[in-house]
């Protein structure tokens, strides 16, 4: 199995065991004398199940990130975690940028004035730039995804 497909199959059961959990509570009880629509017994079970195959999916894609050679400084974690941190500075200096320009309505010119204490546009750019990377990382690391094989 390749690792793209083991990420794909652990967002669809992760997605499983998220709609598992409000069929399951919602047979926790019934009205006395009458029988739940679906067996409790075997949802817990197939909950169970689920979240092993994920346990153990979770554990071979990790392994496979660490041992796997994103270039020649870093593995497929290391690049991940970049990717990350990319994202988040992304989200930072973009969200800083929307309030350095943030219109306010002045109605007349007594009205307290409002100015930005920092650059919008080297906010923008950073905000840019992380962008960029983030695209960047990300490209490569689906590409990598795709040609590894997960290991065990």
């Amino acid at each position: 199995m390749k690792l793209a497909e083991a990420l794909a199959k652990r967002a669809d059961v992760q997605t499983r065991m998220v709609k598992l959990q409000p069929r399951t509570s919602n047979m926790m009880q019934v009205q006395e004398g009458e029988k739940p629509e679906e067996d409790p017994k075997e949802l817990l079970a197939e909950y169970d199940r689920l979240l092993a195959e994920m346990t153990t999916l979770v554990m071979r894609i990790n392994r496979t990130n660490v041992a796997t050679k994103f270039d020649d400084e870093h593995t497929i974690a290391d690049a991940i975690a970049l990717r990350d941190a990319a994202k988040k500075e992304h989200n930072f200096y973009q969200q800083m940028a929307d309030a350095a320009s943030a219109r306010q309505n002045r109605y007349s010119a007594s009205e307290i004035k409002y100015v930005p204490t920092y650059s919008v546009t080297k906010l923008r750019k950073k905000a840019d730039e992380a962008a960029k990377r983030y695209r960047e990382l990300d490209t490569k690391i689906q590409g990598l995804n795709w040609n590894t094989d997960l290991l065990d």
